[in-house]
């Protein structure tokens, strides 16, 4: 018999009630309990950031941080970061124009995190980002397109 509790937490905007174990990750959540599967288990380790969201608007590692930690608290996903309409969030347009993946599974956490970067004022220079970036594992190497992105959304966000 497994313990299970009913949580309550508050994504992209919308309110969802979870019943699972203590022990689940947010990550687990996510993927498995919300179908949002955007946010990717990649080592599972926190090493490798693509699993980064947004927990009230600082960026978290999903896979070390349990679900129930997060109750009550706005979590915003890559799936959130997009307006109503479809226009891609600025960063995500970005990404786009300067072909900033190769493969893509750590797009989405380089995505959360370039927001971050931005957000907390550390795009003012190509060293300060890759410095903050450097919790974002690229497999194919596209780290120079990643930089040029995050130079030019940081422009636009201004």
């Amino acid at each position: 018999m497994t313990n299970r509790t009913t949580i309550h937490l508050e994504i992209n905007g919308q309110n969802q009630a979870l019943e699972v174990e203590p022990r689940v990750t947010l990550l687990d959540a996510l993927r498995d309990h919300l179908q949002l599967t955007g946010t990717k288990k990649g080592c599972d380790q926190g090493q490798c950031g693509a699993c980064t969201v947004h927990v009230d608007g600082e960026r978290v590692l999903a896979c070390l941080t349990l679900a129930a930690q997060a109750e009550g608290r706005k979590i915003t996903t890559v799936e959130g970061l997009s307006e109503p309409g479809g226009e891609l969030h600025p960063v995500q347009a970005a990404f786009l124009d300067h072909d900033a993946f190769q493969c893509g599974y750590c797009t989405p956490g380089q995505i959360m995190s370039a927001v971050a970067c931005i957000r907390e004022g550390h795009a003012g220079s190509d060293d300060d980002i890759r410095e903050y970036m450097s919790g974002n594992l690229c497999r194919c190497g596209a780290y120079p397109h990643i930089v040029e992105a995050i130079r030019e959304a940081a422009k636009v966000m201004s």
